[in-house]
């Protein structure tokens, strides 16, 4: 979710303004995710590299998703949405971190959307976090072990790969966010900036999606050679509902 600073100047806001928006932009692609069909989203809050922010903006930040937390799990749970928080957390005080387990733990049985909030999270550090618990847990797997071993201890393991990867405000690189789960993804980037993110720029980025065909490796006449006879007339490119983003 990038650009909130950049929206906020651009209108003669401070940056905190933007955070502001952002938070606001959340919870109206939240709603519009649960409307269409959308299963799973995860969201990139608060990078590991974003603790490099000037020391005021970062405790904005903290004080902004705690006050979330606060304000907006009941409706969450109201909505039948899991929420979790992916995320190396020790290094968040211990209010924040009643708030993410009571949250957690609110909503751990609820049915709908599982909205996943990455804070304090980088992809490398959760391959390495991921390899240290499987060789604790099992370490006789030390010179011997699998995709299939470890995938169980990464943090995202309660969740299939992501099929869509939005990124806003015109950067077009991943930096650092699920790099493992991301393999395979379909990547999107636009130039809006997230504060002006809202459900006609996500279902442009879904329609983006729906016509791209998706191979896994395999050729496009492999594809069409899996289809039913029925099926072969068909468009080939993918154009069901969009299950994760």
């Amino acid at each position: 979710m990038d650009g909130n600073g950049r929206w906020a100047k651009k209108r003669l806001l401070p940056r905190v303004a933007g955070h502001q928006r952002g938070v606001e932009c959340l919870r109206e692609t939240v709603k519009a995710c649960g409307a269409l069909g959308v299963e799973y989203l995860t969201v990139f809050a608060f990078s590991s590299e974003n603790w490099r922010r000037p020391a005021d903006e970062v405790s904005f930040l903290m004080q902004l998703f705690l006050k979330m937390l606060q304000r907006e799990v009941s409706k969450l749970h109201e909505n039948n949405i899991k929420l979790k928080v992916i995320g190396d957390l020790a290094r968040f005080d211990d209010e924040l971190n009643r708030h993410i387990r009571d949250a957690e733990n609110l909503t751990v049985n609820n049915t709908g959307l599982t909205l996943t909030i990455a804070a304090n999270y980088g992809g490398r550090w959760d391959i390495m976090n991921a390899t240290r618990a499987m060789l604790k847990s099992r370490p006789e797997l030390m010179d011997n072990f699998s995709e299939a071993d470890l995938e169980p201890y990464l943090s995202m393991h309660y969740a299939p790969e992501p099929d869509l990867f939005i990124r806003t405000g015109g950067e077009q690189r991943i930096s650092n966010f699920l790099l493992w789960q991301l393999a395979y993804t379909e990547l999107y980037f636009t130039e809006t900036l997230w504060p002006a993110f809202d459900r006609t720029e996500l279902e442009a980025a879904i329609n983006s999606y729906q016509q791209r065909e998706r191979r896994f490796g395999r050729t496009s006449d492999q594809l069409l050679g899996d289809q039913l006879p029925d099926e072969k007339s068909a468009n080939t490119k993918i154009t069901g509902e969009q299950h994760n983003a």
